[in-house]
């Protein structure tokens, strides 16, 4: 809040007053210490007691009874300016340490109320204060919560793949044996001589007698690998049949296409398929689809097994991870 505005006149009326005050008390006070040595004389020349002071405190006009301020006033009178003002002042018989002097009157009544000017030359940038970095690094840091991630259970390794794999082999192994047995089931009945070989194989390859039952057999073995998974050998064994009769109905199936029975009317498709329930190439393909499952199973089985080994060993390890809990490497 900033001080009340004091009139310039009653500042300097104030001032003067002051002065004039400080300036009469210290005339005063040098005037009693100058009678002090000659009211001792008195007293020890005629024993008299000095005049008492006045018992109502009245001021005493030491002005007119100095005769040095008396000849600086008149000086002053006669040639006004020349001491600058201040004859009164420093006429005044006081010691140098208190003296007053109205040059200065009106400076210090101006700056009496007047707002303190910052000096440019005295600005200085001081630097921030060492306690409050040393605080800062004496407090101790918040800590903040460390999410650790639980470890994932570990995922099952199947046997699907391995045994869609191991079922394109044996599904090779089917076709060569299939087509052994068809030429020398032909060779047996006379269709074909020593030189025809290549083109009756070749004529093989490209009916749908030959391929729909490979086809049909590789479908059957990979469907039975997805279902048995990582079983033992045994199921393989067991339904492998099912993969024989499969083979079976592939042989039928690809002699519907060779027909082809798009072209013939139902009564002329049962008869063909009739004549062709026991056709040699049919139980070959029973036999061939039967034991090749069991014996490339066994490969599957092997394969599954050892795969659920080492799913058990990653169960064990998430187990054994589980129980000795969050470990946190600095």
């Amino acid at each position: 809040m900033s001080d009340p505005e004091v009139p310039q006149h009653e500042q300097k009326s104030g001032v003067d007053d002051v002065v004039d005050s400080a300036n009469a008390g210290l005339a005063e006070a040098e005037a009693a210490r100058a009678d002090q040595p000659q009211a001792a004389e008195a007293d020890a020349a005629d024993h008299t007691p000095a005049d008492p002071a006045p018992a109502d405190n009245t001021p005493v006009d030491h002005d007119a009874v100095d005769p040095d301020l008396a000849a600086f006033e008149a000086a002053e009178r006669d040639h006004p300016g020349t001491f600058g003002g201040a004859g009164r002042a420093e006429a005044a018989p006081v010691n140098d340490e208190f003296r007053f002097s109205r040059t200065d009157d009106a400076t210090i009544a101006d700056s009496a109320y007047a707002p303190p000017v910052a000096d440019a030359t005295e600005t200085r940038v001081v630097p921030s204060e060492p306690y409050a970095a040393e605080t800062v690094a004496a407090t101790p840091a918040h800590q903040q919560p460390i999410f650790v991630q639980a470890p994932e259970p570990p995922r099952e390794r199947g046997n699907r793949g391995t045994a869609g794999a191991i079922g394109l082999l044996a599904t090779i192994v089917f076709a060569i044996l299939y087509l052994g047995i068809g030429l020398g089931w032909s060779a047996l009945r006379g269709d074909i001589a020593g030189g025809e070989v290549v083109d009756v194989v070749l004529t093989t390859l490209t009916t749908w007698a030959f391929w729909v039952p490979v086809a049909v057999f590789f479908i059957g073995f990979w469907l039975l690998g997805a279902i048995i998974n990582r079983g033992r050998w045994g199921l393989w064994v067991v339904f492998g049949l099912l993969v024989g009769v499969v083979s079976y109905g592939g042989y039928i199936l690809g002699q519907l296409f060779e027909a082809p029975f798009w072209l013939i009317n139902a009564s002329e498709a049962t008869t063909l398929v009739g004549d062709q329930l026991f056709a040699p190439l049919a139980i070959a393909s029973f036999v061939l689809g039967r034991e090749l499952t069991i014996w490339f199973g066994a490969w599957v089985a092997r394969s599954g097994a050892r795969k659920t080994e080492l799913n058990d060993e990653a169960q064990r390890e998430y187990e054994r991870t589980l129980e000795a809990g969050p470990n946190l490497s600095r």
